[in-house]
């Protein structure tokens, strides 16, 4: 096994289930999000010698998913919210525990999001540091930190709503 292969294999096992979180939140399907992860590692295979230790290769490896799932919502006809609330109405059972339950419900609520709010939320919750987070999304720590307090002060609202019902 070759160096490269090895520094692949290493970069798959350390990045792809957040890779997939990431898909996952962007799709709300998770034979979509599959299919993104695997394009994303693609890619990352296919560059990785371009890569020019300018920052963490996770954070590489994250901009390269985002743009890949970014890519693959422009060519999708409907919009994303419409797809994952179909997705979840479609998929839901009375048998599905109550834990489940709650994820799809914040993956709608993540889904109702602007596209830069869903990225920054979706890294929070796979726990990236915050400056890993900030160097991703091109904006300051401090900045980062009052976006985060406000995208879960919108979060709750939204999710406030389906409590209601």
């Amino acid at each position: 096994m070759s160096q490269n292969q090895r520094l692949f294999k290493e970069l798959f096992e350390q990045n792809s289930r957040k890779i997939y979180h990431l898909c996952y939140g962007y799709t709300g399907d998770s034979d979509s999000a599959n299919d993104l992860v695997q394009e994303t590692f693609i890619k990352v295979w296919q560059n990785l010698d371009k890569f020019r230790n300018q920052s963490q290769l996770s954070t590489w490896i994250y901009r390269i998913a985002v743009n890949t799932c970014l890519t693959h919502l422009r060519g999708e006809k409907r919009k994303l919210t419409e797809e994952l609330n179909d997705h979840l109405i479609e998929n839901y059972t009375e048998e599905s525990s109550e834990k489940q339950e709650q994820i799809n419900l914040l993956y709608k609520c993540i889904a109702q999001l602007e596209e830069n709010e869903r990225i920054i939320i979706t890294m929070v919750l796979d726990e990236l540091p915050y400056p890993e987070i900030a160097e991703i999304s091109g904006i300051s720590e401090g900045n980062l930190r009052v976006k985060i307090h406000r995208i879960k002060q919108k979060l709750a609202s939204i999710y406030n709503k389906y409590e209601r019902f």
